[in-house]
């Protein structure tokens, strides 16, 4: 018997990166890992952002955006980048280039294709958060994909195109139908959601409900990051 978990996340969410390093800590824990069976969602936090944003920093969209000071948005960048130093991650916010993720979203479906969707989605994130990879542009997805194992001719005809646009907008619309406004989210066996980068033990314990067949449909409500802020 497979246990599913859907996971709806974005590439530039930095607890969806927490999030999923905390998952995979639950996961290794959990007695019938082998048998489950992760599929990864896209999530759009900023729908409307240009493919490359130009000429500002990191801090200095997060005050615009949010109305705080740049003092108050360095503490958010601090606050976050060291709660993924304690799951081992290395952020590096003066090297991110932000811009639109929905190029991103269609290379890790096309991925999937492929058998290397769960490859995508982690050298897309350790691009964005530790590497400064520009992953608006397909000048900064082409290599990432080719790392993990993409033909680089077929990425560049993908990028080209409009193909795998109807899977992003699928999952997004999927998301909203299940009343998902904040990333990362978990599914676990099709109607355990667990809200927000929560810490192992609590994601292990939904995985072992959603194992017993337990759940009556309960959300475990944790940190995320939403288009209203993180």
């Amino acid at each position: 018997m497979k246990l599913s978990v859907d996971i709806w996340s974005d590439v530039v969410c930095p607890w969806c990166y927490i999030g999923k390093r905390r998952f995979e800590a639950a996961l290794a824990k959990f007695e019938h890992a082998d048998d489950v069976e992760i599929v990864w969602h896209s999530f759009e936090l900023d729908p409307n952002a240009p493919r490359v944003r130009e000429n500002v920093s990191h801090t200095e969209h997060l005050a615009k955006k949010y109305r705080v000071s740049e003092a108050q948005a360095q503490a958010m960048v601090d606050r976050v980048t060291n709660a993924a130093a304690s799951e081992g991650l290395e952020f590096h916010y003066d090297r991110a280039k932000g811009g639109n993720t929905f190029d991103a979203h269609r290379l890790i479906h096309f991925a999937k294709t492929k058998g290397l969707g769960a490859q995508m989605k982690e050298r897309l994130l350790k691009g964005y958060f530790t590497d400064g990879a520009a992953i608006g542009e397909p000048d900064g997805l082409v290599p990432l994909a080719v790392e993990v194992g993409l033909p680089e001719a077929e990425v560049r005809d993908v990028l080209a195109s409009e193909r795998y646009a109807s899977e992003v907008r699928g999952d997004e619309t999927a998301a909203r139908e299940l009343g998902i406004s904040g990333v990362p989210f978990f599914v676990i066996a099709g109607r355990l959601g667990v809200s927000g980068a929560q810490a192992p033990e609590v994601l292990l314990g939904a995985l072992e409900r959603g194992w017993a067949e337990k759940s009556e449909g309960a959300i475990v409500e944790g940190a995320v990051c939403g288009p209203d802020g993180c």
